[in-house]
């Protein structure tokens, strides 16, 4: 009987871990009195680092809940890197957290939030894909208000509330034309009965409309900065890293094997989406101050970037794509555990008010600088790694190699204010305008992972093929 229970709950190993935490946290708040926010800090890094390695325990193909839900060695792998971006971020927010009053709250919605995720990322049903996306993102919405003493934090929670809503309300259009094309939700059965005419194409662009709002894609990116801002910045890293890169997962599976037959459509689309995002997010990157919104429009470059993969075919498409987001969350969560430091040590958050960072914390300002460097693809950093195999995806279609041409130069204007920030950070002439204060180790031990993950992402060929031995077998 208990192996029978091991054998059939095997599969839910993640999930059930988050629940565990989940449940745990809600009867410590009901009977434990008064928090202790140090031990709930460190347990709850502990079960996320737990559900890191409970992704590589093999357990082969699995499905349940009549074929809605399946587990790959891929989706499995995409879930760890995931709670490792989450243990990362709660490593960086220890100040915060350890004087935050809601940490058991913080925690809950966050376990909550990826617990949505990996709903996603192992569901095979339209229904439960749903359930899944709508499960990570209310959580966020509640997560974006967490200053509740700030009339900008309520602001930017009832901005992402309205446009996630509105992106919900466009995909559930989208999927009840798909179930009234094929009569079915499961992904198999939609993507027999998908021709291409122009009822399927409308109900591919509702539904696509719908998911690119999740990642920022333009012109669906107008709640990004001010949502960013206006959030605590532990919150912003999540949305930046976790959030987009669920979704980037999901998206990669649905294109390739839902939509396959639909291709020659969205490749057209994504194309057109890749440029418009990439150009404007650079425009708009360069006229930031506020380091928070200057990070939301990175973000957005990065994934118009990340779109040129998913013109090459489906093994090296998804191969790149999840070994970049591995490179992203490295990189990304480098920049934002400076900016969370500074920003909770010193309450600044402006670009300009990191002037001389190096002349008081060394060690901070190559974190940052190692992170930036990474973001615009400057060897030998991993970000370079990372966007040479998502351009070389692309260019597997030789129609569109002038179009990821145009794609690849903009990448000399992104350089351009990743290194306006550097020379700010790196500025000897003025001296940082706050004391120095000795970095907790929780939070160094992050930087340090940030650090040695960005090297080794980029010269350890071994976990490209890794991820390229796990996309070919799920695909």
């Amino acid at each position: 009987m208990i192996y029978y229970l091991l054998h059939n709950l095997l599969p839910f190993k993640q999930e059930l871990l988050l629940l565990l935490g989940i449940f745990i946290l809600l009867l410590t708040q009901i009977f434990g009195g008064k928090q202790h926010t140090e031990w709930t800090l460190q347990w709850v890094n502990l079960l996320l680092l737990i559900i890191v390695l409970a992704g590589f325990w093999p357990v082969g193909y699995n499905s349940a809940f009549s074929n809605m839900y399946q587990l790959t060695s891929l989706n499995a792998f995409e879930k760890s890197v995931l709670a490792f971006a989450a243990y990362i971020i709660s490593l960086q927010g220890y100040n915060w957290l350890q004087r935050f009053e809601h940490t058991y709250e913080f925690y809950v919605l966050v376990l909550s939030s990826l617990l949505g995720m990996f709903c996603m990322l192992s569901s095979t049903n339209f229904l439960f894909f749903y359930i899944g996306l709508e499960l990570s993102t209310l959580p966020l919405a509640l997560l974006v208000n967490f200053q509740l003493n700030k009339k900008q934090s309520s602001e930017a929670a009832f901005k992402f509330i309205m446009s996630a809503a509105f992106a919900s309300a466009i995909l559930l259009l989208g999927i009840s034309f798909l179930y009234g094309l094929s009569g079915s939700l499961n992904f198999n059965a939609v993507a027999a009965k998908l021709i291409l005419n122009p009822f399927s194409l409308v109900a591919f662009l509702l539904f696509l409309a719908g998911v690119l709002f999740k990642v920022s894609v333009v012109p669906f990116h107008l709640w990004t900065a001010d949502v960013y801002e206006g959030a605590p910045i532990s919150v912003t890293a999540f949305l930046s890293v976790v959030s987009k890169a669920s979704v980037l997962f999901v998206l990669l599976n649905l294109l390739f094997k839902v939509f396959y037959h639909l291709q020659s459509v969205w490749h057209i689309v994504m194309l057109i989406l890749l440029l418009v995002t990439i150009v404007i997010g650079n425009l708009f990157a360069l006229r930031q101050e506020n380091f928070k919104r200057f990070m939301a429009f990175s973000s957005i470059t990065q994934v118009g970037f990340i779109l040129v993969a998913f013109l090459g075919n489906a093994y090296n498409a998804s191969t790149a794509v999840v070994y970049f987001l591995v490179i992203y969350l490295f990189s990304n969560l480098a920049v934002f555990g400076v900016i969370t430091y500074v920003e909770n040590a010193f309450d600044k958050q402006n670009i300009n008010e990191f002037k001389g960072l190096y002349k008081k914390n060394k060690f901070l300002s190559w974190v940052l600088l190692i992170g930036l460097f990474s973001l615009a693809g400057i060897p030998p950093t991993a970000g370079f790694f990372g966007k040479f195999f998502l351009i070389m995806s692309g260019s597997e279609n030789l129609n569109y190699i002038p179009w990821i041409t145009l794609a690849a130069v903009n990448l000399i204007i992104s350089l351009y204010y990743y290194l306006r920030v550097a020379i700010v950070v790196f500025d000897n002439n003025v001296e940082f305008d706050a004391p120095t204060i000795a970095i907790p180790q929780p939070i160094k031990l992050s930087f340090i992972i940030c650090i040695v993950g960005i090297l080794i992402t980029g010269v350890g060929s071994w976990i490209y093929h890794y991820i390229y031995s796990l996309t070919a077998a799920a695909f």
